[in-house]
């Protein structure tokens, strides 16, 4: 049992994790990377449970202030049209543009021409979680020390219609919205080709990332990443959260209402753009309806279950090959703990989950006001970057075999699957 707010933290991965050295060529592992760079978990004792602690993210506290200036890319994809806003941490500025979040504007002409850069800092990308963007307070606390120490550079995919940017298409985003993702990577490769990227997703964000990174594969150009507070599971997740009053009544309508308001905010473009009945979305009350109503619509799906099963990222960490560490309270209200992939991260090498017994949902609130997450965050990711040597990695050790020789099925993660010819 806790007391006064000492959470227990327990880490879950394969039976030998994943072999690195440091650049001096010390062997270690991934595992013990985590043990090293994941502090005590001590939270306020006043937010005693995972409700209290998630209902108190409502608080809007300031948080460390970050400044950003906004990119707007319009999407390669053929089939995902659209825009989307990107915003790169900068240097403490007098512009502000009061149709963007605070401390937040758009670089200059003169500035889009001159990016651009042969240098070999570590660049981070983060992803936010369900209706957030750049200026949530969750995401400033993790990068706060980062900004701070000015080894890395940093910019934040805001979803499309989120943080006050607009939908161009008609589309907004959905759980496995990956493309986006994928065309920033690619960008600042381009641009940026000597600079180490690595990845940071909150919540819906951080499953965004998981399904990214377990996509990419082998080829995935991170070096290694967090997750945080993620559903994993969303089907069960939507299913536990339904059986409860205090999970239907005040977090599926709270996600629902935020969703709505996205789609007020975009009432015009929707309306330009897209068939979607706005009379269906206007009575949308819990999330789950909201999903119903647009999601299945627009991607295809035929139900919320059906879109909630493809979307999960409990599959696409089977096919994870960077060092990712993903960190999820036990108690957290909405990233069920029934959700979490233990036993699929029990069979990676690649990753360690990470669970402390406190925490909530994007809470971990210290005494004092400071947050918890920022920590792990600011040390995994830095160990990784100057310290760990990425060279050193045995490729070998992504040859992961998930049935015996007597079978000759074999199961994709990314499609889950089982890859038979059903005509043999």
């Amino acid at each position: 049992m806790e007391w006064f707010g000492r959470a227990k933290i327990e880490f879950t991965t394969a039976p030998k994790s994943l072999a690195l050295k440091d650049k001096e060529g010390k062997a270690t592992s991934l595992l013990q990377v985590c043990r090293d760079t994941v502090p005590p978990c001590n939270l306020n004792p006043l937010l005693f449970n995972g409700h209290m602690q998630t209902v108190w993210t409502a608080t809007k506290s300031h948080g460390p202030p970050v400044h950003y200036k906004r990119r707007v890319f319009e999407a390669d994809h053929a089939k995902f049209k659209g825009s989307f806003a990107v915003d790169f941490v900068t240097a403490p500025s007098a512009d502000e543009d009061k149709s963007l979040p605070p401390r937040t504007t758009y670089f200059s002409k003169e500035e889009l021409a001159e990016m651009g850069s042969d240098d070999d800092r570590p660049m981070l990308v983060v992803l936010h979680g369900l209706t957030g963007g750049s200026h949530e307070v969750y995401l400033r606390y993790a990068i706060e020390s980062m900004v701070e120490n000015g080894k890395w550079e940093i910019c934040v995919i805001n979803s499309r219609g989120c943080a006050k940017s607009k939908i161009t298409s008609g589309l907004f985003y959905n759980a496995r919205a990956t493309w986006d993702t994928r065309q920033l990577v690619k960008w600042l490769r381009k641009t940026y080709p000597n600079r180490p990227l690595f990845g940071l997703g909150f919540s819906l964000g951080a499953n965004i990332l998981t399904n990214y990174i377990g996509e990419e594969g082998e080829n995935c150009h991170f070096k290694a990443a967090v997750v945080i507070s993620s559903p994993w599971n969303l089907e069960v997740g939507n299913k536990a959260l339904k059986s409860t009053w205090i999970g239907h009544e005040i977090y599926q309508k709270t996600l629902g209402t935020s969703l709505r308001t996205l789609v007020n905010n975009n009432k015009a473009e929707l309306e330009k753009y897209s068939d979607i009945s706005m009379s269906e979305l206007a009575k949308v009350k819990y999330l789950y309806e909201f999903d119903r109503a647009y999601q299945c619509p627009t991607w295809g799906y035929p139900t919320e279950d059906a879109y909630y099963r493809d979307a999960s990222s409990v599959d696409a960490l089977l096919n994870v090959r960077i060092p990712l560490l993903a960190l999820n309270a036990v108690d957290d209200p909405i990233a069920v703990d029934m959700g979490l992939p233990y036993p699929e991260a029990a069979k990676n090498p690649y990753t360690v989950l990470c669970t402390t017994s406190l925490g909530g949902h994007l809470g971990w609130f210290e005494l004092g006001g400071g947050r918890w997450h920022g920590k792990p965050v600011y040390n995994f990711l830095s160990h990784m970057a100057f310290e760990i040597d990425h060279n050193s990695i045995d490729p070998t050790a992504s040859k992961i075999a998930y049935s015996t020789t007597a079978s000759a099925s074999k199961f994709n993660p990314i499609l889950r699957r089982l890859d038979v010819d059903l005509q043999a």
